[in-house]
């Protein structure tokens, strides 16, 4: 599904240049479930830009879903975007005047469904993610675990091949995050694959692999021996979580 072959990446920095991603090689397949870490600076950012195609690379082969990704006009670079890849987000980027449903059918506006067809679509997705009682409010009125939900939901609805999650659960409490980790892990089951940035050790060991980077280099790339159902550990969790 994803295909990194000796990724290069590199910022000017006033008359020289910083050197942030130095040969990457990765391969993620269809359906698999991946965490991705490193201390601050070690280049998971960059990393996750270049995969989802945010940013290009100077050297390397990128290839995603065999789709051959280098200098795409902004316009094809979009095309793939909606098509192959979801996002989500820490900061759950969702618009503040529009309600769960309206954000979720976002992306189907972009593609020219009809506001009936898609909010129709939109509440099928909220459904999926337990929220649909929830459509008609706007993200002030939910807790920031509802708020990541819809996030999720509207990373899904355009059905993309994989998603690419950045600190899902960066903002939350330790509760919520299990609780959100357990939506990913469905929709991961369901045959999406799915790649996470994250810096919570805890979060990491409820995906299948861990691959850990340092100073733009993979430094480790191993199957998490037992990976924790996030669903049992979010009903042990200790504590009152907000509502999710």
């Amino acid at each position: 599904m994803i295909d990194l072959q000796g990724i290069h990446k590199s910022y000017p920095v006033g008359k020289g240049k910083l050197h942030v991603l130095k040969g990457i090689d990765l391969h993620i397949g269809a359906g698999e479930m991946v965490s991705i870490m490193g201390s601050s600076g070690s280049g998971k950012s960059t990393l996750m830009n270049v995969m989802g195609i945010l940013d290009d690379y100077d050297e390397g082969e990128y290839l995603l879903d065999r789709h051959r990704i280098r200098n795409l006009s902004e316009r094809k670079a979009a095309g793939y975007r909606n098509k192959l890849l979801g996002f989500v987000f820490q900061s759950f980027n969702l618009i503040p005047f529009k309600n769960a449903m309206e954000n979720v059918a976002l992306p189907l506006y972009y593609q020219g469904v009809p506001r009936r067809k898609r909010n129709e679509i939109a509440l099928t997705y909220l459904e999926k993610v337990g929220l649909v009682d929830w459509a008609e409010h706007r993200p002030s009125e939910l807790s920031g675990g509802q708020q990541q939900r819809v996030a999720i939901a509207r990373a899904l609805i355009s059905e993309p091949k994989v998603i690419l999650a950045d600190e899902p659960t960066g903002a939350l409490d330790t509760t919520t995050s299990y609780e959100v980790m357990a939506v990913l892990r469905d929709i991961n089951r369901e045959g999406t694959s799915i790649v996470i940035v994250t810096h919570e050790h805890d979060i990491s060991h409820m995906t299948d692999r861990l691959i850990h980077l340092t100073d733009g280099r993979i430094e480790s790339d191993e199957p998490v021996p037992s990976p924790v159902d996030p669903r049992s550990v979010a009903a042990a969790a200790p504590g009152v979580a907000e509502s999710a």
